[in-house]
């Protein structure tokens, strides 16, 4: 009896709790709130609903486009203290959903302040690719003059390098070339200085082979080479080239490509029908110039060998970015052109898009050339595959991928990995749940003693399903992809048939005692399986009861008290019955 006291304790303390927690803020702002009718209400309903609203609210319901007739989609003005009046008022039965109408922005550019300089990046939309990457964990090799640590490069990761010119550890810069070229692959962004940077969330191998002049040997690029290959670049960027092919320089691509590394190169700036070296090398990516109109830059190299083709600049718009002045050694911003522009943008958007998960050279290779913007009657080459489109690359090589990367997406985006979100409206939506699991093993431990309920496998499964189904599943969204099936994975039983709908109202025939009934009528002779009939009727109930509590809506039910009376009096059919049932031999 005291058992049976506590229980109904329990249940009324339950109540009062969830019908009066109003939780915190909820994540996004919201001015007004969408009321979602259902198809079935009629015309007479719906105008009876709008008149209500205004006397009871001094509110005015509005449909929200001409757009919106077919679907019922209407809106008004209201916070989240009104939003949850709505929710608990009658107007719950004749609607599908009423959520708020969240505020949403244009993307946010990062906050350097010479951001709206920069062309360039605008040219190959990397916005839209920094929306899924930034390059987190990959390594680009700069093969150039060095790389210095000027003051929009201190929020870059650096590895360890080496000046091939000097064979000493320290890298630095002393012709400003290779710095500049760092800065468009990685400059540091988001940092209230400066400019910004392709894949700022990379990482910098600076390998100095370019003397102060310019200028450096094959050799030393070979080993530059063969250096990143062995101590873990990704990408190899290579803003140099000249005449003359070279089998050692050849045997050192061929070294890194089989290793797994990315080698990219300038085509060259002689306005000449082919690539140079090494860009002309089979193994390498070569990038011929665009200037600021998305056209072949003048001076671009053109024709056999290159690959694709990307911003370089030319008189009319230059890259900017921050390098050194070779004179002085200090740190300035410069505007320069040339394919040794181009090429570190290329290596920039690779390592994006070996961020998502795309290994291979040869892969990467195909997601930028399929992704780039086609340029029709090319006669000469003078784009290769096309322009470079950084927020393209990235999708395609996104496609059709469920990654570690898109759960934790779903966590972030759901509030889950907030922790906000454990005292906050979020949590809202998962307390039903796990109160129903908990409400059904309660059932079963405070009756255990009256009726003898056995905590086999298929009783477990038959609690989980009848109360909350795999409830962790419910809001994964997976583009591409209906979403109905996961509805239906993180669903109890009342809510299968709401579920395929997208209604938030639950089917009576469902909601009730018939699917625990007919499945202890056909199980009940099985001396495992009816265990499982069994717990599902204890699940349902557990379910009814809460939904009984805080989202009473029935379909076809006149008011939501009817629905609360309905969904109760089942709740205590499901529990006598699977009672009955215990005692069946």
């Amino acid at each position: 009896m005291k058992k049976l006291l506590f229980l109904i304790l329990f249940v009324v303390g339950l109540w009062v709790a969830l019908t009066n927690f109003k939780g915190l803020a909820t994540q996004g702002t919201y001015e007004s709130i969408i009321v979602n009718f259902r198809e079935d209400v009629s015309t007479t309903t719906l105008s009876e609903q709008i008149e209500a609203i205004a006397t009871n609210y001094n509110k005015t319901l509005s449909l929200n486009s001409i757009y919106a007739i077919d679907e019922h989609i209407y809106t008004l003005a209201g916070d989240k203290q009104l939003l949850n009046s709505l929710k608990h008022s009658p107007l719950k039965q004749y609607v599908d959903y009423i959520e708020p109408n969240y505020i949403y922005n244009t993307l946010e550019a990062p906050n350097d302040p010479d951001y709206s300089q920069q062309w360039n990046l605008h040219n190959i939309h990397v916005e839209r690719a920094w929306e899924e990457t930034k390059g987190e964990g990959i390594i680009v090799a700069v093969i150039d003059s060095g790389v210095t640590r000027v003051p929009d490069l201190r929020q870059t990761e650096f590895v360890p390098g080496y000046d091939f010119v000097n064979d000493r550890n320290d890298a630095r810069d002393d012709n400003g070339h290779g710095t500049h070229v760092a800065g468009t692959i990685a400059q540091s962004t988001n940092n209230n200085y400066g400019v910004a940077g392709v894949a700022y969330h990379a990482k910098i191998m600076p390998l100095k082979v370019l003397s102060a002049q310019g200028g450096g040997s094959v050799s030393d690029i070979a080993d530059a080479i063969r250096f990143a290959a062995d101590n873990g670049a990704d990408i190899i960027n290579m803003s140099l080239g000249g005449g003359g092919e070279s089998q050692v320089m050849k045997d050192a691509i061929d070294y890194a490509y089989d290793k797994g590394v990315v080698i990219i190169a300038a085509a060259g700036n002689s306005n000449q029908n082919s690539a140079s070296y090494p860009a002309r090398y089979p193994k390498v990516i070569s990038v011929s110039a665009l200037d600021a109109t998305g056209k072949k830059a003048d001076y671009s190299n053109y024709g056999a060998g290159v690959d694709i083709s990307a911003p370089g600049g030319s008189k009319s718009g230059k890259i900017l970015q921050e390098t050194i002045d070779p004179s002085t050694g200090e740190a300035v911003f410069s505007e320069l052109q040339g394919t040794s522009m181009a090429a570190p943008h290329v290596a920039g958007v690779a390592a994006l898009v070996k961020a998502t998960g795309v290994k291979e050279p040869n892969e990467i290779l195909a997601v930028l050339t399929q992704s780039s913007r086609k340029v029709e009657d090319d006669t000469f080459n003078y784009y290769g595959s096309g322009q470079l489109d950084a927020g393209e690359a990235v999708k395609l090589a996104l496609k059709g991928k469920i990654t570690v990367r898109d759960f934790f997406r779903w966590l972030r985006d759901s509030g889950y990995l907030n922790p906000r979100f454990w005292v906050d409206g979020g949590m809202v939506a998962l307390l039903p749940k796990l109160l129903m699991v908990l409400g059904s093993y309660l059932l079963a431990f405070l009756l255990r003693n009256y009726f003898p309920f056995s905590f086999t496998s298929p009783f477990n499964w038959g609690l989980v399903l009848g109360s909350s189904g795999l409830f962790f599943l419910q809001g994964i969204y997976i583009f591409d992809l209906p979403q109905w099936p996961f509805r239906v994975m993180g669903s109890s039983i009342p809510e299968l048939a709401n579920s395929i709908e997208g209604t938030a109202s639950l089917n009576p025939f469902l909601a009730s005692v018939l699917v625990p009934f007919i499945l202890i009528a056909i199980l009940l002779g099985h001396r495992s399986w009816k265990w499982f009939a069994i717990g599902t009727s204890l699940g349902v109930a557990a379910c009814l009861t809460v939904h009984g509590m805080i989202s009473p809506a029935v379909w076809a039910m006149p008011s939501l008290a009817v629905s609360r009376a309905f969904l109760g009096v089942n709740a205590f059919l499901c529990v006598g019955l699977a009672c009955l049932a215990s005692k069946k031999s």
